[in-house]
């Protein structure tokens, strides 16, 4: 990765031969955020009594990477973010911590705390966003056990010929990262496998699904997701990618007392969500702005669609100016819309927009 600074260190106890490479990497993101109804404050929650914060500066992330090759097979990675200490850290600030050992070129193990593959954008490193943060959806499966980060182990790999191929099996806790432990017996049980389907426009394929335990429920996810780069003109072309998932929302159902679930079965809580994000850019390359970007993501997302749940949908229209190639330093100009189907007062289900200046570099 462009920008990664590499530092060589003899390792105490090995020969003077035996030296591990270690690479640091990183993520700023600085934002500057507006709130357009001064009842509502950054974070989205509506206020009654007029004393909602409607406009912040912040640090959403700051993130440090350390990659060290410690053999030519194996591999350990740590990630932190540092700007979890703005307010309590526990059960934060470490985001990735494992080890990888390559197989053969075809199979890998991994081992600790990482995300599994279980989405599109579980693909992307972790200092490449896309849009002006992650969907809701990522969101709603990774506080459930399915994607951000999580605790456990997998066997990943990848295929190639005419079609190729990328898999991840994974089997993991399903608590969320930085826990002394599992909360229960039960572990989540995943698979991706993405099919390159048209190489000239990138056009991929991937398949998600899973089977979990927790708290002696029986839960599941799926999803699938398509993606592809369209060329417009020389300098113009189009990315466009698109997602849809369904699973259990057992965070939701176990938070509820006995008494006042709905159905007698996890089974009665289930999420579902859907979103398409085109991305117009334009390879300008003058002096050091590589390129501008337009996009829109458009996501609909219902945290509990088999009873009077509050749909929500969301539009992130955003402008960005990309400097030094592969986001090395970006500014991001956009708004975050939100609309549910019924405002709730005093808290975050409440339709409003959130206009956002971000910059972002890339170490």
């Amino acid at each position: 990765m462009s920008g990664a600074i590499k530092a060589t260190g003899q390792i105490v106890g090995l020969t003077d031969s035996t030296k591990a490479k270690i690479s640091i990497k990183g993520l700023f993101q600085a934002r500057y955020l507006f709130s357009a109804h001064k009842n509502i404050d950054v974070n989205g929650m509506q206020h009654t009594d007029g004393k909602a914060v409607d406009n912040d500066f912040n640090i959403k992330r700051a993130r440090l990477q350390f990659t060290s090759d410690i053999s030519d097979r194996t591999q350990v990675v740590l990630l932190l973010n540092l700007a979890d200490f703005e307010s309590n850290p526990a059960n934060k600030v470490l985001e990735n911590a494992y080890i990888t050992y390559r197989l053969s070129p075809y199979a890998n193990v991994k081992m600790g705390q990482f995300r599994p593959a279980f989405g599109l954008e579980d693909m992307y490193p972790v200092d490449i966003i896309t849009s002006l943060d992650y969907s809701n959806q990522y969101t709603a499966f990774g506080n459930n056990g399915w994607e951000s980060f999580q605790i456990g182990a997998s066997f990943y790999g990848a295929t190639h010929g005419p079609i190729p191929v990328k898999y991840e099996f994974s089997v993991v806790n399903g608590n969320n990262r930085n826990q002394l432990m599992d909360a229960d017996n039960g572990k989540h049980f995943s698979s991706r496998v993405e099919l390159g389907l048209q190489k000239s426009l990138q056009i991929k394929l991937g398949l998600n699904g899973g089977l979990g335990n927790v708290s002696g429920n029986n839960i599941y996810a799926t999803g699938v997701d398509l993606s592809g780069i369209i060329p417009l003109a020389k300098k113009w072309s189009i990315k466009i990618e698109t997602e849809a998932k369904q699973g259990n929302n057992q965070v939701s159902y176990l938070a509820l007392d006995s008494a006042k679930r709905i159905g007698k079965s996890v089974d009665q809580y289930q999420m579902r969500g859907i979103y398409v994000l085109p991305n117009l850019r334009y390879a300008i390359n003058y002096h050091r702005l590589s390129s501008l970007e337009v996009s829109c993501r458009y996501e609909y997302f219902d945290a509990d669609f088999k009873h009077a749940g509050n749909p929500r949908q969301t539009f992130t229209p955003m402008v960005s100016a990309e400097f030094l190639k592969s986001y090395n330093a970006r500014i991001q100009l956009g708004v975050n819309i939100d609309h549910y189907k019924k405002n709730i007062p005093v808290t975050t289900q409440y339709s409003n927009s959130i206009f956002v200046l971000q910059v972002q570099s890339r170490l």
